[in-house]
């Protein structure tokens, strides 16, 4: 899943790229709303975190722009605390959540799991298919309760697959959600991924479409 930071302050903007990094995320970000807007207007992000208070443009007007040119990803705003108005505006400006500064980065990653989880249509952390379960809020892969150990590029991979479990995804959507802007991109990477989660995970379970792309599960499972 492919992530959008746009935050001015270097330290905030650091901290949040290192936690979502870390958290299995591929993460793009900007430092002013101008170079956020573009991005947002021209990437596929999964999610997008967008404080308000920004340089050259604020985030407010962005967010707005974005949903007037249709753009549909979950935003996540950061707000004072003590501006209730920030909160309002941002609301009534298509944001999907917000969270006010200061604030505890395991909550930006619990919100940020509850954006991609409607996005996709999962109730649940845990995500099942047959024998292969993905808790998001551990990464944790398990095959009948065992674990799987994964590189991060295969989690990325298998995370975004099993989120969009029963749909046929094609190889240039994975790259666009797999990895972030400064990426060596290469379409032949993807099955160079496929063929190794396919080692790792019972058979069968990510099926190939010829000419359309890749499917986890069965598409009839999803009728």
């Amino acid at each position: 899943m492919r992530l959008l930071v746009v935050e001015d302050d270097p330290d905030l903007n650091r901290q949040l790229v290192s936690a979502l990094s870390d958290a299995g995320y591929a993460v793009d970000t900007a430092f002013d709303g101008e170079e956020g807007h573009f991005l947002g207007d021209t990437e596929p992000y999964d999610a997008v975190i967008l404080d308000i208070g920004l340089p050259q443009r604020d985030g407010i007007s962005v967010l707005e722009q974005w949903r007037r040119d249709d753009r549909k990803m979950p935003v996540l705003i950061l707000t004072a605390r003590d501006r209730w108005s920030d909160k309002v505006a941002g609301i009534d400006a298509g944001a999907d959540d917000y969270v006010a500064k200061p604030f505890h980065m395991e909550e930006i990653l619990a919100r940020i799991r509850a954006l991609l989880r409607r996005s996709t249509g999962h109730a649940k952390n845990e995500i099942e298919v047959g024998p292969l379960r993905l808790d998001t809020r551990s990464s944790r892969v398990t095959v009948d309760g065992a674990p799987v150990k994964l590189t991060s590029h295969e989690y990325r991979l298998l995370a975004y697959l099993m989120h969009h479990r029963g749909r046929v995804v094609s190889r240039s959507e994975l790259i666009e959600h797999l990895y972030d802007q400064d990426f060596d991109r290469d379409s032949n990477t993807i099955e160079v991924f496929v063929g190794r989660l396919r080692k790792k995970i019972p058979s069968g379970l990510i099926e190939t479409v010829r000419g359309l792309g890749y499917c986890l599960g069965s598409i009839a499972d999803e009728a």
